[in-house]
């Protein structure tokens, strides 16, 4: 199932919310989706409806009088994909395996609002697919011409870069299916391939629909903490249980990592007893000698230098939300510290600009910065780290923070209150943003402080969002390594 869109797919989803908010919508819902197919000149969507006799003038005015007109209401500064909505971009995805294309189109979304009825999405009260069936136009009428157009539909879609490229054949794509990392260790973001991360988001949405098989059944997890979690023990907890496994939890004081056994002895022995690890500990190294020392797959649950499990839930969560990261600039306000890490080493990959807005000596680790640098350049991204969080957050598709001071920079507290002073996400840095601006933060946070608590709770949070799929995105991992 494809996860990015072809250019003119990105283009009406914008048209769709453009259209929602003209109208003071606060929801983009499947009429929206269809006027926003209606945009352009050379699409997917407009060549499927000239196949089918259909003028796009034709259409717009049977989907418009179905909404209120563009005067009514007070325009709103942000719409949402309604619940609907968001299963029609879901199906759009779907019918990429029927045409057997990697990237969403218009045609494929024009078939996926078409399909909704069928697949058990209530769109009943919805006039835009009523007046589409009114017109004498259904899902097979649909897909039939759409098969009929052969490759001539998806190569005329560009991507992102504006270059148009083939879809690359079935031997050279990595599956998002179970097992596709089986024994694999995930110590840092980088272990992962662009096409592993992809193939990995497909299977968290699978996870997420509940289409993903008990595969750890009679397997254990061994939960390996040093420091003390609540999202991350039980999102790695529930996913093991979810896939019919089960875990065991091994706290600092009954095992003492480095004190009572050194780290490489404790991996030799765990490794006997369970499945797989998850690591939760400060020193990176720990972890690093854990899984060279382990017989099973061990997984960076965080350390002091990264957090990539973080890193792929809070990308998922941009994809469920804009469906695209290509493009995008990413906002990081505060500390260079073990999130902003594996942030700004997986935001190239994926087409994301990334800015760190500091403090002076609040950089991250050189060797950490010298590789982001290396790989936005390869990527043919931008990299920036500055001091003024108010000019980095101008623009910004992404406004991201953390808490100041992290667990074992107890003693720093004072200072760094002091020094991140002006570093907080607040209504004015909101306002600096774009205006469909996502606000991000990985949790716990200390609202007043990084960020305020109107900007914690208000529309552009997707806070919550990241907290959720925390949990759909270990349990895609789990399903993939074990």
């Amino acid at each position: 199932m494809a996860i990015q869109f072809t250019r003119n797919g990105r283009k009406s989803m914008l048209w769709a919310q453009v259209e929602a908010m003209r109208r003071g919508d606060v929801y983009v819902e499947p009429e929206h989706l269809l006027l926003g197919l209606l945009h352009g000149e050379d699409t997917g969507a407009l060549r499927l409806l000239d196949r089918l006799n259909l003028a796009a003038s034709q259409v717009r005015e049977a989907v418009s009088v179905t909404l209120r007109p563009e005067s009514a209401g007070t325009r709103v500064s942000s719409s949402q994909l309604s619940p609907v909505a968001k299963k029609i971009v879901e199906q759009a995805r779907r019918e990429t395996e029927l045409t057997g294309d990697d990237y969403v189109g218009t045609d494929h979304l024009m078939l996926a609002i078409l399909k909704a009825g069928e697949n058990g999405i209530d769109t009943r009260d919805s006039g835009g697919p009523m007046a589409l069936t009114l017109m004498g136009l259904t899902y097979d009428r649909a897909a039939t011409a759409a098969r009929q157009s052969g490759e001539e539909r998806i190569e005329s879609e560009t991507l992102g870069d504006g270059q148009s490229r083939p879809a690359p054949s079935n031997s050279s794509r990595v599956s998002g299916r179970p097992g596709f990392l089986k024994g694999r260790c995930l110590i840092s973001i980088n272990d992962l391939s662009l096409e592993e991360v992809r193939a990995l988001f497909e299977l968290t949405r699978e996870v997420k629909m509940g289409r993903v098989p008990d595969c750890a059944r009679n397997k254990t997890l061994a939960l390996l903490f040093e420091k003390p979690s609540l999202r991350t023990r039980a999102t790695f907890a529930v996913g093991m249980t979810r896939l019919g496994g089960q875990h065991i939890y091994l706290g600092r004081d009954e095992v003492g990592l480095g004190n009572r056994e050194t780290p490489e002895d404790v991996s030799r022995c765990v490794s006997r007893w369970v499945d797989a690890i998850a690591v939760r500990t400060f020193a990176h190294e720990t972890v690093e000698c854990l899984a060279e020392a382990a017989s099973v797959p061990v997984i960076n649950a965080l350390t002091d230098r990264e957090h990539p499990c973080q890193a792929l839930a809070d990308f998922y969560t941009i994809l469920e939300h804009r469906s695209e990261t290509a493009g995008m600039k990413f906002v990081f306000v505060g500390d260079g510290n073990n999130v902003a890490n594996s942030l700004m080493l997986l935001a190239p990959r994926l087409g994301t600009h990334f800015v760190l807005a500091c403090p002076p000596g609040y950089e991250p680790l050189p060797e950490v910065e010298a590789q982001a640098r290396a790989l936005a350049e390869e990527c043919g991204t931008k990299f920036e780290i500055t001091n003024d969080a108010l000019a980095a957050a101008d623009d910004a598709d992404i406004l991201y923070t953390d808490v100041w001071t992290s667990m074992g920079q107890e003693e720093e507290s004072a200072k760094r209150l002091r020094d991140f002073s002006s570093y907080q996400i607040n209504a004015e840095m909101i306002r600096e943003a774009k205006e469909d601006v996502l606000v991000m933060h990985c949790l716990p946070a200390h609202r007043g402080q990084e960020i305020t608590a109107d900007a914690l709770d208000g529309p552009f949070s997707v806070v919550f969002d990241q907290a959720e799929n925390r949990l759909h995105i270990q349990q895609a991992l789990l399903a993939a390594v074990l």
